[in-house]
């Protein structure tokens, strides 16, 4: 007897379809829908089966009837279903479906074709449900609690008319949205002191891919390039794969120093902004000596502002390093990852047109141009004056935060020593010495606590040993005190028996 005769009315096979609804992801009836469809496509519902009455349905899943009958109307109209007169309703014969079938496949020794091995390379690891932890204290994630959705979602609604639609739906080879080109120039550079002209600016896949594209663009095999150490992992990283002759350059409280193996780079990468982990501010003279230096010893400068935009307080409206440069040296990285969602994918470089032209083929033999529904949408979203008042509110937001964090962490964790550069989303603390922040980091994560081990952003991973990063934009206030107080007792914990140890 045909499956379908028996109306598939059995409890497997109903749980199979259906599942479970989340009940805080999408829209039920579109969940309703997809499991619907996915069980057509997969053939689970063949032609012809008769699924459940909107009433079983609802009840079955614990939702309303008029979602369930909302959903099965959709696919009634999109001809996926089919209502019969005092019948019920049944699958259409919509499609045939994929048959899959396991072949023989005899293992291959692809180590031996590959170029590079990036996987071999220390990575930034973070657990992909970090979410679902009561304590993240990461830095650079997304708090939805943050999230301007209403305006974000006006935004998107404003783009997606017909006549909206056919402007960014089109190829646009390896040009970007002419409007948030515009909306960069106007509202959002001229924040860091920055004044470009549209043939200055070009939009990436947030900042990631705006240091490959200038590693590429800058960096050969024999090029000597000065990297912040501490500093970026992905970049070193990047750079290993790149040039023979990295140059670790020594930082301070101040951030870079231009020193003599300053002087003797080609090429040097440097987060002003907030260096990248220590959080520090660097200071206008500063700022002021290095380019004097790179003009002395003629090295380019690749300025990453990774989360310029989002401070309220005072110290962080110093001018970037590209608003102070006089003779074109400095390439000046920015992104919208920090400040609004990492999800948007949507970064941008200003830097002389020349610059911008080479960039701009080499993005198109990369990937043409970053979808420019999202770069409409960006730009319909600052031009309606609502990004302006998502840094004010998420700003407010994070001075909390960090000024909760500042006045627990003497109290929670008293053998550590703490940094935070006016405007940072993170802490960067420094443990005793006999500290081992990986391990803690561990022992953290098994309750509930996620942190940063400071080990990674080191070239010499021993000298970052008793180092962490407390981020504090993924995690809700009222889960902050309570979150630290647990942490302290582990890190105070771990350093006493650590020192115990050793004695």
């Amino acid at each position: 007897m045909k499956i379908s005769q028996l109306n598939l009315q059995t409890e497997k096979t109903w749980h199979q379809v259906f599942g479970v609804l989340d009940r805080d992801g999408q829209p039920l009836n579109i969940q309703i829908r997809r499991m619907i469809v996915h069980a057509v496509e997969t053939g689970l519902l063949p032609t012809d089966a008769r699924l459940p009455s909107s009433r079983e349905l609802a009840a079955r899943l614990g939702i309303g009837r008029n979602t369930v009958t909302a959903a099965y109307q959709q696919l009634i109209d999109e001809g996926f279903l089919a209502s019969r007169q005092r019948s019920g309703i049944f699958v259409c014969a919509v499609v045939k479906p994929a048959v899959i079938t396991e072949a023989t496949r005899r293992p291959s020794d692809w180590a031996t074709r590959f170029a590079m091995k990036p996987s071999r390379l220390p990575q930034i690891s973070k657990p992909r449900d970090w979410r679902s932890y009561p304590y993240p204290f990461l830095s650079g994630q997304y708090d939805p609690g943050l999230f301007p959705t209403n305006n974000w979602r006006e935004a998107v609604r404003a783009t997606s008319s017909v006549q909206e639609i056919q402007v960014w739906a089109a190829d646009m080879i390896d040009d970007d949205d002419p409007d948030l080109i515009e909306q960069l120039r106007v509202q959002v550079l001229p924040r860091r002191g920055i004044s470009a002209q549209p043939g200055e600016v070009m939009v990436t896949l947030g900042s990631q891919q705006a240091l490959s594209m200038l590693v590429q663009l800058f960096v050969a095999r024999d090029t000597p390039v000065g990297l912040e150490d501490p500093g970026y992992p992905d970049l070193r990283n990047m750079m290993r794969l790149a040039t023979m002759k990295p140059v670790f350059l020594t930082s301070d409280d101040h951030g870079l120093i231009p020193d003599d193996a300053f002087g003797r780079c080609d090429i040097a990468f440097v987060t002003a902004g907030h260096q990248c982990p220590t959080t520090s501010v660097m200071p206008l003279a500063r700022r002021n000596a290095l380019l004097d230096a790179a003009a002395r010893s003629d090295v380019l400068l690749i300025e990453d502002d990774y989360d310029a935009d989002l401070s309220v307080e005072a110290d962080s409206d110093i001018p970037s390093l590209k608003s102070l440069d006089r003779a074109e040296r400095v390439i000046y990285i920015g992104s919208f990852s920090k400040v609004l969602a990492p999800g948007l994918r949507i970064g941008y470089v200003v830097a002389p047109k020349p610059v911008i032209d080479e960039l701009r083929v080499l993005r198109r033999l990369m990937l043409r141009h970053p979808p420019t529904n999202n770069q409409r949408s960006l730009a319909t979203f600052i031009g309606l004056g609502h990004y302006r008042q998502h840094l004010s509110r998420a700003g407010a937001a994070i001075l909390e935060r960090a000024r909760l964090i500042e006045r627990l962490l003497p109290e929670t964790m008293p053998s550590c020593r703490l940094r935070r550069g006016d405007g940072a989303t993170s802490f960067w603390i420094e443990g005793p010495p006999e500290l081992d922040a990986r391990a803690m980091a561990e022992i953290a994560r098994a309750q509930g606590i996620l942190v940063e081990a400071g080990d990674i952003f080191f070239s010499v991973p021993a000298q970052g040993r008793n180092f962490f990063r407390i981020g504090f934009s993924s995690i809700a206030t009222h889960r902050i005190e309570s979150g630290l107080v647990k942490l302290g007792a582990i890190v105070e914990d771990c350093g006493r028996r650590a020192l115990c140890h050793t004695a």
